[in-house]
């Protein structure tokens, strides 16, 4: 069991319920409404919760929204998970997932805005440990990807894959082009 945030006192299985009950509700708010929309008001209203609920589990509204913003990239990384599952052969496992990646991002604005808004917001309160979190749980999918293959340093070449991603995503919002051109580009900087 965990402690409040802010508390010392365990939580009983009711209470753990609730705090996820109110980490789902958050996740609600961010996919629907981003990042500044994401305030105790519209998480109460998307739980139904009431806002004193909310402010007795979590104390700090960025503790919470850290946990459902970790909560979509674990949720993200199950689904690249389940893409992979579906392919025996190496390479085809990795192009799979990178597709599959880039697409969530281009299919869905609101996810590629709210990536990048909460990356913004914890590099602005200097608090990079939960962005950290994160990209290290990207990178390790990466990895296991690559080391199928038959490259040189495969935890190397999915920290530069990552890198690429990430800027893929936002070149892709502004001017689309098709997998099989990002997909050369991958190949010449990540799989050689």
């Amino acid at each position: 069991m965990s402690a409040v945030p802010g508390r010392s006192e365990r939580l009983s299985p009711n209470q753990l319920a609730k705090q996820e009950q109110i980490v789902e509700a958050a996740r609600v708010v961010l996919a629907r409404d981003g990042l500044a929309g994401c305030t105790v008001r519209a998480i109460a209203e998307a739980g139904p919760l009431t806002k004193s609920a909310i402010h007795y589990y979590f104390a700090d509204i960025n503790l919470l929204i850290d946990r459902a913003m970790a909560a979509h990239v674990n949720a993200f990384l199950d689904t690249m998970r389940g893409v992979a599952a579906r392919h025996d052969d190496p390479e085809t496992r990795l192009w799979a997932v990178l597709e599959a990646y880039l697409n969530t991002f281009v299919d869905n604005a609101n996810v590629a805005f709210l990536w990048f808004e909460y990356w913004i917001a914890v590099t602005r309160s200097d608090n990079p440990d939960a962005i950290e979190a994160m990209l290290r749980s990207a990178t390790e999918l990466l990895t296991e990807l690559i080391a199928d293959l038959d490259v040189d340093d495969p935890r190397a070449k999915a920290r530069a894959l990552l890198s690429y991603l990430l800027g893929a995503i936002m070149q892709q919002r502004v001017r689309r082009r098709p997998f099989a051109t990002l997909r050369e580009e991958i190949r010449a900087l990540c799989l050689t």
